[in-house]
């Protein structure tokens, strides 16, 4: 993690965060999947636990959230944050999106449309547009911000713009065109589509080499254009150039500060900070993230 300074709270919360963060507090994470951060405020989805922990530094409070209306949370994997302090969650045994607002209450349950399994989110606040990913059709669902459907984009297969169990989704928040990024798990490679489906790019492939993909889990990019990956078996996060060039690669298997224990879910906030969510070892791990490190796309690793 980063000091105090860089939130703008106090030491002495920055301290009780750190023990939740890190699996020290009583409250402890059990299996944390997605993560997301805004404004202060720390959305973990922890389908071990069976909620969504909501951590608010402003308001100096933790919520935990077990229910969306009566509805018991089963397995929540999946956050976007979502428009006027709102955040979606997504979860796959209940085949189900919900929204809710900043505390936590729900306000809407979306009409999913027949989704299998939804294992990805993404909010496009600029067009008012909800994407989700949907591993077992092997496609992305995309909504309008009234929740009515709008199209399908995908589907399966190995490929342009096909996916075979694509498990994760975001925003690339490099450009302003509202692209997407899909973690395209078991055609081991990521995948960038436009809103409308039309195919970008690609890189990746199955191996055991630098820049190879095991079990690829998270993918988000940063403000520069760098993507990063996780791999949940390698227990490393890799950042990549477009062109799918290994820039960087961090962590490795254990418990300590920078070691990972199956890692899922990655987060990238508009100032370039990363946010792993470290399944197995009941976290959530803070970065600095390459471009405050010096790592230029354009310039090559420094």
């Amino acid at each position: 993690m980063t000091g105090p300074q860089d939130w703008g709270i106090s030491r002495s919360w920055l301290n009780r965060l750190f023990d939740t963060l890190s699996g020290r507090s009583a409250e402890v994470f059990m299996r944390p999947g997605a993560v997301a951060e805004r404004a202060g405020v720390l959305y973990v989805a922890d389908p071990g636990a069976q909620a969504i922990w909501l951590l608010d530094a402003p308001r100096d409070r933790y919520v935990r959230i077990t229910h969306v209306g009566h509805q018991a949370l089963v397995s929540p994997v999946a956050l976007a944050l979502g428009p006027l302090g709102s955040v979606f969650v997504a979860d796959t045994a209940l085949k189900q999106v919900f929204q809710l607002d900043q505390d936590g209450r729900l306000l809407r349950t979306i009409d999913t449309q027949g989704l299998e399994r939804p294992a990805g989110l993404a909010w496009d606040d600029a067009r008012h547009r909800l994407f989700v990913l949907d591993s077992l059709k092997h496609r992305i669902t995309v909504f309008d911000g009234n929740g009515a459907l709008l199209r399908h984009l995908g589907g399966s297969g190995d490929g342009d713009g096909q996916f075979n169990h694509p498990t994760h989704l975001a925003l690339d928040a490099s450009d302003a065109q509202g692209n997407l990024l899909i973690n395209d798990a078991l055609n081991f490679r990521i995948q960038s589509l436009s809103a409308q489906g039309t195919f970008l790019w690609k890189f990746g492939q199955n191996g055991n080499g630098a820049g190879d993909f095991s079990a690829p889990k998270g993918v988000a990019s940063d403000s520069a254009g760098h993507v990063y990956v996780v791999d949940a078996l390698f227990d490393v996060v890799q950042i990549f150039d477009r062109q799918g060039q290994l820039l960087l690669a961090f962590g490795e298997h254990g418990s300590g500060p920078g070691q990972f224990a199956l890692p899922r879910g990655i987060f990238i906030s508009p100032d370039d900070k990363v946010y792993v969510a470290d399944a197995y070892n009941q976290r959530v791990q803070i970065f600095r993230g390459a471009v405050a490190t010096g790592l230029n796309t354009k310039e090559g690793v420094k």
